[in-house]
């Protein structure tokens, strides 16, 4: 006869933890906490930074299809000079065999999606200028941001395996989409660092993410870290920021307050029989968290609270501003709040993303540049006049850049040979370029960066190394921890 239960009641009985005490046991035995001799001097992240950190949040741009590097943050006037001429008839043709090491030790084979290579060159479909007291090049697609030039690190020299749009759920994994399922960077940060606010979640993300062809919600889990890592999707609309966690109109906030309770007993009733369930765990804590959120959320999105000054800043008068706008003063609003990781996405259309440009390449980069310049550049002059700039960093990426070479007669296509991010804040270098690609754009060539050196970058400035966040059993390789970018750090 199975007497568990009954063993169960006594141990209860005897040592007088009550219900609550031993599933907080069990979950605390399964976290890790209680099973040092089992792993070592290994022990789950407490929350604490592994040294001064220079940044508390970060506020992650992703801009999903692949923008060009040349129509934005690089341009090359030498696709002008030469263009409609094959590369192999240019000064430039070396490009053609040159091969590159990866960090693998892999050689680097110059082409460009499904094994082609664009040959005829493209001349620049935007103008370009010097910015700011720093002079940095920025194309006219972004007048805004570029008044904010002396705030940027302009990082030209990033490189990518992925040809294809997997590469955006490497740019936020480091690995391949092949390779499997790997934790994403905001996943990282918040896996180390925990909460700063008990009433929002630590791992934010706006804007409809990356489409499943190319990792859906991939692009903002956890994987192995756990579900409570995973980010929380919030719907920016001060009329219904929570569609799916808000109660009835008809419900009482003290009968929503019981329920929560008895589904929270039933569930912690789960976690002594299973504890090493992650699910039941991460389920918990969003019961508790979404009861809070309830208060917290829309108090987040409440833009009235704004000057007009503010509102127009970020573009919320203009249709064409007003989405992107109120993501970016959410995302502001969040990190004043504590918020630890935004991820904002902008592009997704369902597939590749708005930004991939195979063709009518400046007409639609025109468009996105235009819903997207006059938001960021609000939210870069808004953060620094509240004095939160310092103590956020603001990351811009794509997933790779696009072509020297034409497609379809007016595009690019993919290109992960070289292409441009930028960061901005937190303890960063404002009014650089760091690393660069030769004089058509085609390969970096100088400070060569993988997409976990960005990575690497962001934890550095928030006071974690990421070798001391390894789980015991999850191997990783030396190219997944990535090298902060010294350089551009202040």
């Amino acid at each position: 006869m199975n007497n568990r239960p009954t063993q169960r009641r006594q141990f209860l009985a005897d040592v007088g933890m009550g219900f609550t005490g031993l599933a907080l046991s069990a979950m605390l035995h399964s976290d890790g906490v209680a099973r040092g001799a089992e792993h070592g001097a290994w022990s789950p992240p407490t929350g604490v930074p592994h040294f001064a950190p220079k940044a508390k949040s970060v506020i992650w741009l992703f801009m999903i299809g692949g923008t060009s590097h040349m129509e934005s943050f690089d341009p090359k006037p030498e696709l002008n000079k030469y263009a409609g001429e094959e590369i192999g008839k240019t000064p430039h043709k070396d490009v053609l065999t040159a091969k590159y090491l990866d960090d693998n030790l892999r050689v680097v084979v110059p082409d460009d999606a499904n094994g082609h290579i664009r040959h005829k060159l493209y001349p620049l479909q935007v103008g370009y200028r010097k910015r700011g007291n720093s002079g940095l090049e920025i194309s006219d697609w972004w007048p805004h941001l570029g008044d904010c030039a002396d705030e940027l690190a302009i990082v030209r020299s990033m490189w990518t395996t992925d040809n294809n749009h997997g590469a955006q759920l490497q740019f936020h994994t480091g690995r391949h989409s092949l390779e499997g399922d790997f934790p994403t960077i905001g996943s990282w940060a918040h896996y180390g660092l925990g909460s700063l606010n008990d009433n929002l979640p630590q791992f934010i993300v706006m804007g409809r993410p990356i489409a499943d062809c190319c990792g859906g919600v991939r692009g903002h889990g956890a994987s192995y870290l756990g579900p409570q890592n995973n980010g929380v999707k919030l719907n920016v609309d001060p009329q219904n920021p929570l569609p799916f966690a808000a109660p009835g109109k008809d419900v009482f906030r003290e009968e929503q307050q019981g329920q929560f309770e008895l589904l929270n007993q039933l569930n912690r009733a789960a976690a002594v029989e299973y504890p090493e369930d992650q699910a039941s765990r991460a389920r918990i804590k969003s019961y508790e968290l979404a009861f809070r959120m309830q208060t917290a959320v829309p108090d987040v999105v409440r833009f009235s609270e704004e000057t007009e000054q503010t509102q127009q800043l970020y573009g919320l008068d203009e249709k064409e501003t007003k989405e992107f706008g109120e993501q970016c003063l959410a995302a502001k609003r969040l990190v004043e709040r504590g918020v630890r990781f935004v991820q904002i996405f902008h592009g997704s259309n369902g597939g590749a993303g708005a930004w991939d440009a195979h063709s009518n390449l400046k007409n639609g980069h025109a468009r996105l540049c235009k819903q997207t310049d006059k938001p960021i550049a609000g939210l870069i002059k808004d953060l620094k006049r509240s004095g939160l700039l310092d103590e956020t960093l603001i990351v811009w990426a794509t997933e790779f850049g696009r072509t020297p070479g034409t497609q379809n007669s007016n595009g690019r296509d993919h290109h992960p040979f070289g292409f441009s991010v930028w960061l901005a804040g937190g303890g960063i270098k404002g009014g650089i370029a760091h690393g660069s690609t030769d004089a058509i754009g085609f390969h970096a060539n100088q400070d060569r960066h993988y997409v976990t050196d960005i990575h690497a970058t962001v934890l550095h400035q928030l006071g974690l190394d990421p070798r001391r966040l390894v789980v015991p059993g999850r191997q990783r390789l030396d190219i997944d921890f990535g090298r902060p970018i010294h350089d551009i750090i202040a």
